[in-house]
């Protein structure tokens, strides 16, 4: 029996077998559906330089904010599927579907996956003052005083906000949503003492954690974050149903060939192994993925199908 070969050395064989076949011959343009200095314009600046080496050409990014991300990804569907546009996607990719009726393309139909690249934990945070050390303790407060306790997000529609949507179905309890022009805005009120509790990046709560002015309950990722390895999950800590990804991801437009589509994810795959790569997601706040176009393919149709599901249920 043959045996099989490291994964640095297929993936090096797979880069260098495409480009022999004339993919990629100019620079690629990335588009970024945020402003400068947004998450996925940080992830894409960390990625770009390994895998612009990689390929042999360089990863230029243009930017196309609005909409949650629609903006970006409507333009990215109607260019050349020939591997030369793509977008590095975020968390509003796989939610608009189920907030947007009248939304020009299906992420879970119309691209093509190429790989997922880091994922941002969010926090189950409470000001200290409120009675629960812990999510059972916060579920029980929350039945005992039904519309009573308030929680916080960065706008309608946003992850965090959609966090606690789910929060109430999964435990059954009925916390009333106050959302903000911001993420900002949510955790000053939530450190004074104005609103319960929120779902905020891990990286953007972790520092009021550590001063006392928020406690942390659990996280919200599938498995526990590299930012937080003491830190139970929801499902951990009694929740099974409370999890919330906030996947950042590359994708293009439907129908790139198979060719394209290989070279491109062996590029992410070999990039997003590098120490120093990796260093830096996770300094960012950021948990870094790496996974075949396949099963990213299976990740986006299955967000998508979560969050219709949960928008649906909750009657928003």
């Amino acid at each position: 029996m043959k045996r099989l070969l490291p994964l640095a050395i297929l993936l090096a064989l797979s880069c260098s077998a495409v480009r022999a076949q004339g993919y990629p011959v100019k620079p690629m343009r990335v588009v970024i559906g945020g402003s400068p200095g947004s998450n996925a314009d940080i992830f894409f600046r960390i990625t770009a330089g390994r895998m612009g080496s990689l390929l042999g050409q360089q990863l230029v990014v243009d930017y196309r904010p609005g909409a949650g991300g629609a903006i970006g990804a409507g333009y990215t569907v109607k260019t050349p599927p020939d591997g030369y546009t793509v977008i590095m996607v975020a968390a509003g990719f796989v939610i608009n579907p189920a907030l947007t009726k009248t939304l020009p393309f299906d992420p879970a139909r119309d691209f093509t996956a190429l790989g997922l690249v880091a994922d941002v934990p969010a926090g189950l945070v409470v000001h200290p003052s409120l009675p629960a050390r812990d999510v059972s303790g916060l579920i029980a407060l929350a039945r005992a005083r039904p519309g009573q306790l308030y929680f916080g997000s960065a706008g309608q529609g946003a992850v965090s906000h959609l966090a606690g949507v789910l929060f109430n179905l999964t435990a059954k309890v009925d916390t009333v949503h106050v959302p903000y022009k911001s993420s900002g805005p949510s955790l000053v009120d939530l450190i004074s003492g104005q609103i319960a509790f929120s779902f905020p990046t891990v990286s953007g709560a972790i520092q009021h954690v550590k001063s006392g002015r928020l406690r942390l309950l659990a996280q919200t990722g599938a498995r526990r974050s590299q930012l937080l390895k003491d830190t139970p999950t929801a499902p951990e800590a009694g929740l099974p149903g409370l999890v919330v990804n906030s996947g950042f991801g590359y994708v293009g437009p439907g129908g790139m060939v198979r060719s394209v589509v290989d070279v491109f994810s062996a590029a992410l795959l070999k990039t997003l192994q590098d120490t120093a790569v990796r260093k830096s997601m996770i300094d960012n706040g950021a948990d870094p993925v790496g996974n075949t176009p396949a099963e990213h393919d299976a990740y986006i149709k299955a967000e998508v199908a979560k969050w219709r599901r949960v928008v649906r249920e909750a009657g928003i």
